[in-house]
């Protein structure tokens, strides 16, 4: 296994802001940092302006330098098999504007309502269904959570706020905590949800302050990590995550299925049981959203059968993440039976 470059990739003590600040945004320098400037993939590079390369260095540091097939280095660089236009394969798979209700609220679901409560993210994720996403057209902000909420306060079939983005950690503790003030004043509201990869990316998002934040809401609060590989779990994770569920935060995880990142029958294992070391739960395992530009992660059919047959042989039921589609249309994620892909 190749060594990590730990000459140019030295620990971030940071706060979390200033982290993200510094993250690499130009594949030259990623590719520099990694050693593989010289290697074949910098052939494949390619320059999305829409949709750039963003990657903290605390992400980088759990790249294996030297390896062009490291599975997180798979997850963030743009490649020119981005550009291929292939039929099936749209800016809005999910139809989301048409469930678009007002700014930054989508109304997908019976009981839950989706927040964007921030468009920007910390890592841009090559494989994001909403990489295409009009943010332009929903703007957050405070005005915009006072329009969402009116919405939500006149509905009372609405019991779950699912904060997402972008990524709604992007936030600031203070905003974060007016946000969650104004959910928890709608009585019917009993659980809050946040989707948020920040905190897999940049440890040092799980502060103190975010915690007691969370945790003394009185919503039930569930905090779901997107991590799709073990290698994206650093040390530094354990404490905070142990802390954070000691606090009585539910930690969930969904993975999305990835050709050339975790389409491996151990790798998927072996991502159920670190997360468990970890205290948290997998929750879902997505197959991929068919969105414009990811085409190249996709897994066959045939594929996704086998290796979720293993994951149910030789994990305890607890630890096989539900397999699951999204579809435009429906009222609820698509549970995919083994058989019937």
């Amino acid at each position: 296994m190749s060594k990590y470059n730990h000459e140019l990739l030295q620990p971030c003590k940071n706060n979390w802001q200033s982290v993200l600040a510094q993250a690499v945004r130009e594949p030259q320098e990623l590719l520099q940092l990694l050693k593989l400037t010289e290697h074949p993939l910098a052939q494949q590079v390619c320059i999305d302006k829409q949709f750039p390369l963003l990657v903290p260095r605390t992400f980088v540091q759990r790249m294996r330098s030297g390896n062009a097939d490291d599975p997180l280095l798979r997850q963030v660089l743009s490649v020119a098999d981005e550009q291929l236009s292939v039929q099936g394969y749209t800016q809005d798979p999910l139809d989301e504007q048409a469930s678009n209700v007002s700014p930054g609220l989508i109304h997908k679901y019976h009981g839950r309502v989706l927040l964007i409560a921030a468009s920007g993210c910390a890592v841009n994720c090559r494989y994001c269904f909403r990489r295409h996403f009009p943010y332009a057209d929903n703007r957050v902000g405070r005005q915009q959570w006072h329009s969402a909420l009116n919405y939500v306060a006149q509905d009372s079939s609405i019991s779950e706020v699912i904060l997402s983005g972008g990524d709604p950690l992007l936030l600031g503790d203070e905003q974060l905590s007016e946000l969650l003030e104004q959910i928890a004043a709608i009585a019917h509201v009993k659980r809050l949800r946040i989707h948020s990869r920040l905190p897999v990316v940049i440890p040092q998002r799980l502060t103190a302050e975010l915690m007691q934040l969370l945790s003394q809401s009185r919503l039930r609060t569930s905090l779901v990590l997107h991590i799709n590989h073990a290698q994206e779990l650093a040390p530094e994770h354990l404490g905070l995550l142990a802390q954070y569920r000691a606090a009585g935060i539910t930690l969930l995880n969904q993975t999305v299925l990835l050709k050339g990142v975790n389409d491996d029958e151990q790798t998927l294992c072996q991502l159920s049981e670190t997360l468990f070391d970890y205290g948290v739960l997998p929750y879902y395992l997505h197959q991929l959203d068919r969105v414009q530009g990811a085409q190249h992660f996709a897994l066959s059919a045939e594929r996704t059968q086998e290796l979720y047959r293993h994951m149910q042989q030789y994990l305890p039921g607890y630890l096989v993440p539900k397999l699951v589609c999204e579809q435009a249309g429906q009222p609820h994620k698509t549970l995919i039976p083994i058989g019937i892909i």
